[in-house]
């Protein structure tokens, strides 16, 4: 795949703090997510993913460097320019359950965004609500109901359900399936690989699980210590791996699953 990028960091740097006591999170990140790829982004615990990712996403400024979104600079803060990046790009987070608050409905969740953002009205935005819940296979009967009638596996679907009522292009998900049962990863996982194709969508794929991430992505990058130390296909990845932080990923793996075949082997 060499589609022109969608988003790029160039020189990407995040620090906590200043001084002695300032803590680097990311330093120097140049990457690009190219559109209509799905980009895996892993590393062990503490390795800036999630920040890379919240940058990514615009939720975070960095501290040097640059961001860019379809060629123009990310971080817009006021203006039509900002709601329309807002629409864009949407992240889904590890934990269902924090994810939705608990006493409001479904259906307030999910047309807060059509609304607010996009300045639909009542029913249009129960409409975009209503199928963007058939997309996850969520019945429209959800929208009166609480987050506390579903099982972990249906908030993390209606979770996504709430980023696809704003129609993105660039869809991020960190941890997605972490908090879920093995049974249920997979029924994850095989909806965001669908719902990718039938969209369209530009995805980057956070985990610590290398398993997980080469299955869904056509390239992936690998963070250590807030430095991106290796990017490449998924399968480049999964049989040639460079960086040692990559081996050791591979390593904490039982050796049946390694062997497994990745699902792409572009470039």
């Amino acid at each position: 795949m060499n589609a022109a990028p969608l988003v790029a960091t160039r020189g990407v740097t995040v620090q906590y703090g200043s001084g002695r006591r300032g803590v680097v999170a990311l330093e120097g990140i140049d990457l690009e997510v190219r559109r209509g790829e799905v980009l895996g982004l892993v590393g062990e615990s503490g390795s800036g993913k999630s920040t890379l990712g919240a940058v990514l996403g615009g939720l975070l400024s960095p501290t040097a460097g640059t961001v860019t979104y379809d060629g123009a600079p990310l971080l817009v803060r006021r203006g039509r320019r900002s709601r329309d990046l807002a629409r864009r790009r949407q992240i889904v987070f590890q934990n269902p359950r924090s994810a939705l608050n608990p006493l409001r409905t479904i259906g307030d969740s999910l047309t807060e965004g059509p609304r607010l953002t996009l300045g639909l009205g009542r029913d249009g935005a129960r409409e975009r609500a209503v199928d963007a819940l058939a997309d996850v296979g969520i019945e429209a009967d959800a929208l009166t109901r609480y987050p506390d009638a579903f099982s972990g596996g249906q908030r993390q679907r209606i979770a996504i359900a709430r980023a696809l009522a704003m129609d993105p292009e660039f869809l991020i998900c960190d941890e997605v399936v972490s908090a879920l049962d093995l049974s249920v990863q997979a029924q994850v996982l095989n909806l965001l690989a669908d719902l990718g194709r039938r969209r369209q969508l530009t995805h980057v794929f956070i985990s610590h699980d290398l398993t997980v991430v080469r299955h869904l992505s056509d390239r992936i990058a690998v963070l250590d210590g807030g430095r991106l130390v290796e990017v490449a296909g998924a399968r480049q990845i999964h049989e040639n791996p460079v960086a040692d932080v990559t081996r050791r990923l591979w390593r904490a793996i039982p050796s049946a699953v390694v062997g497994e075949r990745s699902r792409d082997d572009r470039p």
